[in-house]
């Protein structure tokens, strides 16, 4: 019969578990170790590159907006007013004297005598109605070729005719503003031309916040979408509307997410237009004393081709538009807090916050002790006979 004590056994299992190397215990994230601070390092399971922030760096990072506004739509002047079918016009004819086609020869008016017409609606054909002159196309015509057909049709049977003709009710160059706006609609756009902020705030302007709204443009077969304070703080985006075009306003807050050695895991919204790592460090409650390593904080980020190729990441061992990129940092060096402080965080950002190699033998630690005091405390034996 052998007879083993609590104690004993508490022996074996420490000498189980180190000679494990302490890898069945449980870890809050991936481990960070000296390797992986090589400037670009794409695993072949999981591709993905991995670069130390340095000041170079954060400067790539400082001037590349994730954000290309509206490069993709024409900007220029105010389009034309034209008309369209369904649109309303009134057209008057003035006469140089009495007693020519519409202004009979007793009329006491002096020079200048009109004639107001009947409101025309441009019908399913596109033409509207004068009479003497017959039916004019309208339809894609501005205002002051229609006047010129009149004029030029009436200048045999009227005295010296002028016409005016001005648009009373508009609605084929119109835009729509949907989205969340105040008061979403569709307007007819001005004669001198209206810009996307313009309409914007015909609408009542945002409901939220501008660094929690977005603005997308749909233009024919096209659409673009840009940051509203993008929209605000660079006026070439702020580009003219044309007829037709639809304006969508919707909200998407910043968010990053943070787990790990850090106070708090979980999403965290910017409640600003952005924020540095350091800020991001702060909301997800610092670096905790006793888990954390200063040397294994680490930014996950889908980085386009054009800024990963800056950062001399070898761009043509990936596919697609964006690069999974981790981003470094060891904040064990003084210096390390001041590109925290300058490093932009994305929204989508992950932040992860490694252990300290300390932890897991304090979790092997207390593992022993829990299985020592369970053992004594019933004051078992294992017996083999």
């Amino acid at each position: 019969m052998c007879q083993f004590s609590a104690k004993s056994i508490s022996v074996l299992l420490v000498s189980s578990l180190a000679l494990a190397g302490c890898n069945t215990l449980p870890s809050s994230g991936p481990e960070i170790g000296p390797n992986s601070f090589a400037a670009v390092n794409p695993p072949a399971g999981a591709p993905h590159a991995v670069v130390n922030v340095t000041p170079a760096v954060v400067k790539v990072l400082e001037k590349s907006r994730p954000d290309n506004g509206l490069a993709g739509l024409k900007g220029g002047g105010p389009a034309a007013i034209r008309l369209g079918v369904g649109d309303i016009v009134a057209v008057t004819i003035f006469e140089a004297s009495p007693g020519g086609l519409f202004i009979p020869l007793e009329s006491t008016s002096s020079s200048g005598n009109f004639v107001n017409l009947p409101d025309q609606k441009v019908d399913s054909e596109g033409n509207i109605s004068v009479p003497y002159a017959g039916s004019i196309r309208a339809a894609g015509q501005e205002p002051a070729a229609i006047q010129r057909v009149i004029e030029q049709r009436l200048e045999s049977r009227a005295i010296e005719p002028q016409a005016v003709v001005s648009v009373k009710s508009q609605t084929s160059s119109e835009v729509s503003v949907l989205g969340d706006v105040n008061s979403p609609s569709k307007f007819a756009i001005n004669a001198d031309g209206e810009r996307i902020l313009d309409v914007i705030a015909r609408a009542g302007g945002p409901k939220q916040p501008g660094y929690e709204t977005y603005v997308t443009l749909q233009r024919r077969s096209k659409k673009e979408t840009i940051y509203f304070q993008k929209l605000v703080r660079e006026p070439k985006n702020n580009i003219y509307v044309l007829p037709s075009d639809t304006i969508y306003v919707y909200r998407e807050p910043h968010a990053f997410i943070a787990f790990g050695a850090s106070g708090e895991n979980g999403r965290f919204d910017f409640a600003d237009e952005q924020i540095s790592l350091s800020d991001a460090m702060g909301k997800a409650g610092g670096l905790l004393d006793n888990r954390a390593n200063p040397g294994a904080v680490v930014v996950y980020r889908m980085e386009s081709r054009k800024v990963a190729a800056k950062l001399g990441v070898p761009v043509d061992k990936f596919q697609g538009d964006e690069i999974p990129v981790i981003y470094q940092f060891d904040l064990r060096d003084s210096g390390g807090f001041f590109l925290a402080s300058q490093f932009p965080v994305h929204n989508k950002d992950v932040l992860y916050i490694g252990n300290a190699a300390v932890v897991k033998y304090l979790k092997l630690i207390n593992a022993v002790g829990e299985t020592t005091t369970a053992l004594s405390a019933g004051r078992n034996t294992v017996n083999w006979n």
